[in-house]
């Protein structure tokens, strides 16, 4: 009988093992994937500041707080806009309220009701 208590002491340290084993590969994969969506914020946010002046990124901040994603949406367009080159200068905050307007779903939808 000990013999047997002693597979199943080994079995036991060897599951625990590999357990911990994945739990550490699962870990570092964790953290790599952390990392690179980090990396990938701070490119998007040093590509912003170098496309939009103080006043259209405080206006686009504005906009974050009660839209967020639709200001992510106008911040990919901007990204795509620079990274394709079609941006010459910094947008400033009066191109940037144009830019929302025609960005923006319209929220007001016309119903027409017919009375019979």
């Amino acid at each position: 009988m000990s013999g047997n208590d002693g597979d199943l002491d080994a079995i036991r340290q060897q599951r625990m093992a590999e357990l911990q084993a994945r739990q550490q590969q699962t870990a570092a994969q964790d953290m790599a994937q952390e990392q690179a969506l980090q990396q990938a914020e701070m490119q998007k946010q040093a590509i912003l500041r170098q496309f939009l002046t103080d006043g259209a990124r405080t206006r686009l901040n504005s906009v974050r707080m009660g839209k967020p994603e639709f200001a992510s949406q106008v911040e990919q367009q901007i990204i795509a806009l620079a990274q394709s080159g079609r941006l010459g200068d910094k947008i400033s905050e009066s191109q940037m309220k144009d830019l929302l307007k025609k960005l923006s779903p319209s929220s007001r939808k016309s119903f027409d009701i017919k009375r019979r």
